[in-house]
């Protein structure tokens, strides 16, 4: 069974960059043909896709946020993290991580397996 946990902060001041960490059990994240994807949910702006980091290294971020963020992966911790930088109470939002394969990527509701999120709030 695949796992995975998110950590970080609950509360990011605007400006700052959001830094979050998804660490995965149950398989490695080089696994051929795995996705590994980043998401949030929000009331006002319900699911978003932020993006993935592939089993290979390559990246793919969601237009409306691609300036600003940034995906990356530690194989020797079986992690992968998310940069987002300059955030503004927009960004508050529950922030999950999913594990996707190729029919999935770009849909934040479709994955084989997610964490349960954590809830990011941007304020002073």
């Amino acid at each position: 069974q695949v796992q995975l946990q998110e950590s970080g902060p609950g509360l990011v001041k605007p400006s700052q960059t959001l830094f979050l960490t998804c660490t995965v059990s149950g398989e490695s994240i080089t696994t051929s043909d795995t996705y590994w994807s980043w998401n949030r949910q929000s009331p006002g702006k319900g699911l978003e896709y932020i993006g993935y980091i592939a089993y290979g290294g390559w990246t793919f971020y969601a237009p409306p946020l691609k300036s600003r963020t940034s995906i990356s992966m530690d194989t020797s911790k079986n992690q992968f993290t998310l940069q987002l930088s300059s955030v503004t109470p927009e960004d508050t939002a529950l922030y999950y991580c999913a594990r996707q394969n190729l029919r999935h990527v770009g849909f934040p509701d479709k994955y084989d397996f997610r964490g349960q999120g954590t809830q990011v709030a941007v304020s002073s």
